[in-house]
């Protein structure tokens, strides 16, 4: 649900600490995306290399509040999500304790990916009414025509199945 209401990569929502929220003003400062290395899973800059600011509607607001109160505010550097031994989120482990597999097999949307929930983010924002330009810098493009490639039209019905 982070995934798909934040527009954001995996990645990116692996990386996120406490100190990135603002729940004053309900923004997320992605500046960090966690990626596999050669020793394991390793923390980097976003792969635009550039710090971007992504506003967090009601539903994720009370989500993070009760993580919030799970991690503890008082570590900004405390992962807001973490695996099932406390670390990083792997890829592996996020598919098999989502039940991604199974979800999309019950939906018959099996060709669906987890990079998906970022078109259907931005997708959902557009159909909110947010503008391209806004758009692209929540997802952090250079380029407004790479942010069209992730909006698609949408007539309220499953195209799945």
């Amino acid at each position: 649900m982070f995934a798909a209401c934040t527009a954001s990569r995996i990645g990116a929502v692996s990386g996120c600490r406490v100190g990135d929220i603002d729940t004053e003003t309900w923004m997320w400062r992605v500046r960090r995306q966690t990626t596999p290395s050669p020793g394991g899973m390793a923390d980097k800059a976003t792969k635009g290399n550039r710090a971007r600011y992504v506003p967090l509607i009601e539903e994720v607001r009370q989500r993070v509040t009760s993580r919030l109160g799970i991690v503890g505010r008082d570590n900004p550097d405390a992962r807001l999500l973490r695996g099932p031994r406390g670390g990083r989120i792997a890829i592996g482990v996020l598919r098999d304790v989502t039940h991604w597999d199974e979800v999309v097999t019950k939906l018959g949307c099996e060709h669906l990916r987890r990079h998906d929930l970022r078109h259907t983010g931005l997708t959902w924002m557009a159909d909110a009414g947010v503008g391209l330009h806004m758009l692209q810098k929540i997802a952090g493009h250079a380029d407004s025509r790479t942010t069209e490639r992730y909006l698609h039209r949408t007539d309220g019905r499953s195209r799945c199945r």
